[in-house]
Order: C-alpha cells, then sequence, then structure tokens
C-alpha cells in the first residue's frame, strides 16, 4: 500500500517529459493549422479589415472557378511527378556506382553530398546565374559547342521556365535518393548475389529479382518524403523566377505565397493552402494503401 503513491509518480514521469516537447509542437504546428483551415472560411485582406468576416465555402467555390488555380494544380502534378521520377533515376544510378569499389571510393560518397546541402537560396541563384540569357554558363557552353547561334532567356521565357527550375531542383535532390538507396544496397547480404551467379542468374536478373525488391522498403519511403517535400516547396522558384514569367511557374504553395504575400489576401491564400494539404492527403493515403496491399500479397 505505501508504495502506490510513488508507482502514481512514476507513471507520470513519461508525460511530464514529452510535455514540453508536445507543447512546441501544438503551439508552432497545430495552432498556425487551425488557424490557416479558419482563414480559409473568412475574408480576410489586409488592407480591408473593415470587410474581415467569415464567409463560408465562397473561397472555396472562388477557387474551383479561378483559372490560375487549375494552371498551379496542373503546374504542381508537372513539377512533382518530373522532379520526383529524375530525382530517383537519377539517384538510383548513382547509388549503383557509389557501392562498386574503385579508388577514391569515400571522397565521392562526400561529395555526392555537396548538392543536397546545399542551401536553397544558394542553389537558386546558383541556377539562375547558369541559366541567364546574356552571360549564363549554360548558353556560353551550347553556343561554343555550335548547339545554339542565339543565347536562350531560359527562365525568361514560358517554354523554358519550369523545365529550367525542374532541372535545378533535380541536381538539388538526387543525393537524398542516392545516400538512401547506397545504405539500402549496402544491407543486401552478398551471399544471395553469389549463389544466384552460381544458379547461372544474369546481372540484369540479379538487378530485378534480388536488389530491386530487397531495396523497396526504402524505395517506398525515400519517395513518399521527397514528394512531400517537393510538393511543399517554393523557395527555388520564387528565387529564380518568382513564379513567371507570366504565370508559367505558379505552383500551388507559389500560388498560395503569392496571394498572402503580395497580394494580402490571407483568406484565399489560406484556401490554397489547404486544398493543396487535402491533395497530398489523398495522395500519401492512397500511396500507403497501395504499399499496405503490395506488402499483403
Amino acid at each position: 500500500m505505501g508504495h502506490q503513491p510513488l508507482q502514481k509518480k512514476t507513471d507520470l514521469l513519461p508525460y511530464a517529459l514529452i510535455t514540453p516537447a508536445l507543447a512546441i509542437t501544438v503551439a508552432i504546428i497545430f495552432l498556425p493549422m487551425f488557424r490557416t483551415i479558419t482563414y480559409s472560411f473568412s475574408r480576410y485582406i489586409l488592407y480591408k479589415p473593415q470587410e474581415k468576416g467569415l464567409i463560408g465555402l465562397d473561397n472555396y467555390v472562388t477557387a474551383f472557378s479561378d483559372p490560375l488555380f487549375w494552371s498551379s494544380l496542373s503546374n504542381t502534378f508537372v513539377w512533382i511527378i518530373s522532379i520526383i521520377v529524375f530525382q530517383f533515376l537519377l539517384g538510383l544510378v548513382t547509388a549503383l556506382l557509389l557501392n562498386r569499389n574503385f579508388i577514391g571510393r569515400g571522397i565521392a560518397r562526400s561529395l555526392i553530398l555537396i548538392p543536397w546541402v546545399t542551401p536553397s537560396v544558394i542553389t537558386a541563384l546558383m541556377w539562375r546565374w547558369m541559366y541567364d540569357g546574356n552571360y549564363g554558363l549554360i548558353n556560353q557552353i551550347l553556343s561554343k559547342a555550335g548547339i545554339i547561334r542565339e543565347f536562350i532567356p531560359f527562365l525568361a521565357q514560358s517554354s523554358t521556365a519550369m523545365g529550367s527550375i525542374i532541372v535545378a531542383l533535380i541536381w538539388q535532390g538526387f543525393p537524398f535518393f542516392a545516400i538512401m538507396l547506397l545504405a539500402g544496397l549496402q544491407a543486401i547480404p552478398e551471399e544471395l548475389y553469389e549463389a544466384a551467379e552460381i544458379d547461372g542468374a544474369t546481372k540484369g536478373q540479379c538487378f530485378f529479382r534480388i536488389t530491386v525488391p530487397m531495396l523497396k522498403p526504402v524505395i517506398l519511403t525515400t519517395i513518399l518524403l521527397r514528394t512531400i517535400w517537393v510538393a511543399n516547396s517554393l523557395d527555388v522558384i520564387l528565387i529564380m523566377t518568382g513564379g513567371g514569367p507570366g504565370y508559367s511557374t505558379h505552383t500551388l504553395p507559389v500560388y498560395s505565397y503569392v496571394k498572402a504575400y503580395k497580394g494580402m489576401d490571407f483568406g484565399y491564400s489560406s484556401t490554397l493552402a489547404v486544398l493543396l494539404t487535402i491533395l497530398l492527403m489523398i495522395i500519401v493515403t492512397g500511396y500507403v494503401r497501395s504499399i499496405l496491399k503490395s506488402q499483403e500479397a
């Protein structure tokens, strides 16, 4: 009986330890999230404070009838799919190369992290300089190689702006896939490959029958994480093009940012943010369900 109070104190200790972290999480994540959802049902334009108030679903109705919303949504899908596919393929090839034995492998593994650890601001400024239509490095190389006669304003024309930024993001993010996949490759027992070679399996068969299945958990996890990160990224776009020329590089995060901090319309901006969150939740839920079904099978 005398030990019961002590037992109660011991049981409360984990909750006491987690309370500060939980409070910070609520303060910096859940409270802003709640305010964003509230704003999405409100008219909240900073330069029109007298019109502030709840308007129900009007912002959502406006969004679904807004051509720029649909254009931004289309750009968002192109943005996500293009970057994830090419980051994964480039990361996989890099991981396979770094998994081989060669002189300077340790240095190469370190250098491959440079794009990933480079701040986004520096990455954007560097690529903007390389794409410059007057003295950019890429134009100079293409011109000296005889591929082009006149310099191309990559970031100043709608036909090339989005693709140019996508290339910059692929360069920045592929090391994440490379390092994660390399870790997965090193966890595959060499005995599996040796047994397969004894049985007469080719390198292609070893790759698709051993490497890919063993890497599957890592592949699924990295694709999921990068999809969420890429979908929410806007800093490189803002620095390189500001969402232009016109609206050719507007994604939903960029459109939401422009509406909030240039148009001062926090109500409509919050609506766009909520719609992006719902879209990501649908994608992630469907992706996770497909993973679980494949594991059950």
